[in-house]
């Protein structure tokens, strides 16, 4: 899988494990609705860690938080 889609996947997770919205990510987190939706349909090959970031404190969870996942590993992800 691609890094993308890894964070994608984690991204998705998240919002169901919070019961939150895309749209309460964006008042949370600052993040425009368009790059939340951008990054869930992995229409981004990449993204700035700023950006996790920021969704990272809207959905108050640090970065380690969200990249502990197995979507993460190494054997999971394309070079």
């Amino acid at each position: 899988m691609q890094l993308n889609e890894a964070v994608s996947k984690r991204l998705s997770q998240l919002l169901q494990e919070k019961h939150m919205t895309p749209y309460q990510l964006y008042i949370k987190s600052g993040v425009p609705k368009s790059t939340i939706s951008n990054i869930l349909n992995c229409a981004y090959p990449s993204m700035k860690l700023r950006i996790i970031h920021e969704m990272c404190q809207g959905l108050g969870l640090s970065i380690t938080e969200f990249f502990r996942s197995p979507l993460f590993n190494e054997d999971n992800l394309e070079p």
